[in-house]
């Protein structure tokens, strides 16, 4: 008998670990959430014991990557990084259980009595580049909300996740909970990816969390839903009636905490009206840091020894030390270029002025939007989930920061006392 081809190869392995998670997540749905907790408990002290192990894979990781600095420091565990990891275990163990949760009770003239209840999702897909902390993350979502995780990280960083992956299964065997709740992908080539994607019925909900080359390839070929992570194309709005001390201080954050997060503002939207005056201090502020500004005509009347931007890089996601900026006039110049150019990720408008801001948080129509605050809030350990799946822009299923009970579905449950249908 021939053997296989590499894609038989691929569909044989994607069926087998499928069919191990369908089984793992129905006993996992039926956990009361101390066990579930439990498991989580024991993989933090799991990741904090292996970190030699752990950064160890993640130096091996880093010796053979050849990116961006910016994608370098996605990519790189330290210490506080791997405790972080495990602290975030422990804030998702400490949430209210997603699953005890009655949504709705209503009874019926017929004197039926009807209650939607939260349940898991079942088995989740997740395809997810460069952040090997995203794996531990991911699983522990999954676990807290009762959902089997198939992970498949990037090649990049095939030995740390294989490492966070192997302490998130001591965590699974002190639980008593069956290893394949958290399951890593058995290849690392790219093909077993396409099986992902086609394992309908195998999978239930499939997450990317990546560029935008990998977000659009999963939504064009995935056979089952997709809770998509879109490009982080976010806008900082500084208004006439801002703060200049507050919108220094917001920008430089919001910009250059962590230029390759996905919250990372990439274009400064600054009002007419105070531009001549706070558009050098902001450009001070930045170049200090190492940043770039990239400055459209507006801009560079005021500055014009700085870069001109080309209209492209309005929709580029930099994840990097390089800042578009715009002058508009006012609140609706702000809102047309974020409709224009945004993403619907995460936007933020930085005033003094409580209508105006208002009316830029009920119309932005971003996932995420924030007042006088950092886009780099956006992000679900600052939203109190302990950690997060993904950054979800679309409008089903789910919005900004992706938590435990976000990963929850319904079902009803209905009783009567021997009613028939006329």
């Amino acid at each position: 008998m021939a053997s296989m081809n590499t894609t038989d190869n691929f569909t044989a392995q994607m069926a087998e670990v499928s069919a191990r998670a369908r089984t793992a997540a129905k006993i996992l749905a039926r956990t009361t959430a101390q066990v579930r907790n439990h498991a989580l408990h024991a993989a933090a002290e799991a990741l904090r014991a292996a970190e030699p192990e752990i950064l160890a894979a993640n130096a091996r990781d880093l010796a053979g990557f050849s990116g961006s600095p910016a994608f370098a420091d996605r990519l790189m565990l330290n210490q506080a990084r791997v405790a972080a990891m495990a602290t975030g275990l422990e804030e998702v163990a400490a949430l209210p259980d997603p699953l005890a949760r009655t949504l709705a009770r209503w009874s019926r003239p017929n004197g039926l009595e009807i209650c939607r209840i939260a349940q898991p999702i079942g088995v989740l897909g997740m395809i997810y580049e460069s952040r090997p902390n995203v794996g531990a993350d991911a699983a522990a979502i999954a676990l807290k909300s009762g959902n089997a995780i198939l992970l498949r990280g990037g090649s990049e960083s095939f030995f740390s996740g294989q490492a966070i992956h192997t302490a998130m299964v001591r965590g699974l065997r002190a639980a008593a909970l069956p290893e394949a709740c958290v399951q890593v992908a058995p290849s690392a080539e790219r093909g077993f990816v396409g099986a992902m994607l086609a394992a309908a019925g195998g999978l239930d909900l499939m997450i990317p969390r990546g560029g935008k080359a990998l977000v659009e390839r999963v939504q064009r070929e995935a056979r089952m839903p997709v809770l998509a992570h879109a490009q982080g194309l976010n806008h900082t709005y500084v208004h006439a009636a801002a703060d200049f001390s507050m919108a220094r201080a917001v920008l430089a954050n919001a910009k250059m905490r962590r230029t390759g997060v996905c919250g990372a503002t990439e274009t400064l939207l600054l009002d007419a009206a105070i531009a001549a005056d706070l558009l050098p201090l902001l450009a001070a502020d930045l170049h200090a840091l190492g940043c770039t500004l990239l400055l459209d005509p507006a801009a560079q009347k005021i500055l014009p020894e700085l870069t001109a931007a080309k209209p492209e890089d309005f929709d580029t996601e930099w994840l990097d030390a390089v800042l578009n900026v715009a002058i508009v006039q006012d609140v609706a110049g702000a809102l047309a270029h974020i409709a224009t150019h945004g993403s619907e990720h995460t936007d933020a408008i930085i005033t003094q002025d409580v209508a105006v801001a208002e009316v830029f948080l009920a119309q932005v129509g971003s996932a995420v939007s924030l007042w006088n605050a950092s886009t780099q809030f956006c992000d679900g350990g600052e939203f109190g989930f302990g950690a997060e799946i993904g950054i979800a822009t679309g409008r089903v299923q789910a919005r900004g920061p992706v938590g435990p009970e976000q990963l929850t579905t319904f079902r009803y449950v209905v009783r009567g006392n021997g009613q028939v249908r006329p």
